[in-house]
């Protein structure tokens, strides 16, 4: 029997514009106790840089940066039976309350961080009145990311384009 693994809260203020979401958080993640702590996960390198900021070199400075940004950050599954870090392995989910996230600040745009959050998003809260949109994962493992679709996306969320 698998052991049940726990993601983390989320990361949010009232003034919270834009909403990323993950599928779980990383073995590496998970170890760093914050978003994203695989470094050579892309995903910090890719948001920072489309602000023209260095990436933090801390938790408290990485929770700065996104609340600064109005970036609110989650994970669509806060618990699972996973093995690894491989998404194609989480099962027994349950599916974060976003309705009740979204209540609580003013979000306007979703962004689903690869394929998997996309799904499970979809299946649970397809039928929200935020435009959301699905962006190639930036997972290390993802050799179809694309630098372009996310800049895009973000100068979509931010009114930039």
């Amino acid at each position: 029997m698998s052991e049940v693994k726990y993601g983390f809260a989320p990361l949010f203020d009232k003034d919270s514009k834009l909403l990323i979401l993950g599928s779980f958080p990383s073995v590496k993640s998970r170890k760093v106790e914050f978003y994203y702590g695989n470094p050579q996960n892309r995903f910090w390198r890719i948001v920072c840089s489309y602000f023209g900021e260095d990436v933090p070199q801390n938790t408290e400075g990485k929770k700065s940066f996104l609340l600064k940004h109005n970036i609110a950050l989650w994970d669509i599954v806060t618990e699972c039976e996973i093995s690894g870090s491989q998404d194609s392995t989480i099962k027994n989910f349950k599916v974060a309350d976003i309705k009740t996230l979204l209540q609580n600040c003013g979000v306007r745009f979703i962004i689903l961080n690869g394929s998997t959050a996309y799904g499970i998003f979809k299946d649970n809260y397809g039928d929200i009145n935020i435009p959301f949109l699905k962006l190639p994962s930036t997972s290390p493992a993802n050799t179809r990311f694309s630098e372009k679709e996310w800049r895009d996306a973000l100068s979509r969320a931010f009114d930039r384009a």
